[in-house]
């Protein structure tokens, strides 16, 4: 029997605005800012100031599906180790966020985890938060944040900074041919 978090069912939302979001953050940290460059803020907020409700939704599917898909990149990387891949990252990715306490709020980190695991045992991120209802705006920062030091993980794990952002491109090309 298949699970309703099945991602088969998951809308895969819009994944190249929310990579660009993430790939933006992770220029601006690799290139010793803690802030993304001025005119790209500008863009992205524009971007987002431009999107309706069902395009915030595209959005926040995309940054599931973004999630999800490094979670299976990282699941295949670590079970390649015979590592477990939610013992690896899951308690990373919370002491991280613990640690960003102005863009994570605390009630948060328990929904990130959760999205994370549901990812990691290959569940769909969006559809496994839909079932505790909508969105909120305290979830944002930390959806962002989550997609963000996913790709940060598999970029220190490969030591290539853009590997990540290359592995979704790679994944939307081909989803494109075919």
């Amino acid at each position: 029997m298949s699970s309703p978090c099945d991602p088969q069912y998951a809308p895969a939302g819009d994944v190249g605005a929310a990579l660009m979001v993430i790939d933006s953050r992770l220029k601006a940290i690799y290139g010793g800012r803690t802030e993304t460059d001025p005119a790209q803020q500008q863009l992205i907020d524009q971007f987002t100031a431009s999107l309706d409700r069902r395009g915030v939704q595209d959005l926040l599917d995309g940054a599931c599906t973004l999630i999800f898909m490094f979670m299976k990149w990282l699941r295949a990387a670590y079970e390649d180790h015979d590592k477990d891949v939610i013992e690896y990252v899951v308690p990373n990715l919370v002491a991280t966020m613990s640690m960003m306490p102005k863009s994570v709020r605390p009630e948060a980190i328990p929904t990130m985890a959760g999205l994370v695991v549901a990812a990691g045992t290959d569940l769909s991120p969006s559809l496994w938060r839909k079932q505790y209802g909508d969105w909120t705006e305290d979830e944002m920062n930390p959806l962002e944040a989550t997609a963000f030091l996913l790709a940060e993980h598999i970029n220190r794990l490969t030591d290539d900074r853009d590997f990540a952002t290359r592995l979704i491109t790679k994944a939307l090309s081909s989803a494109e041919q075919d």
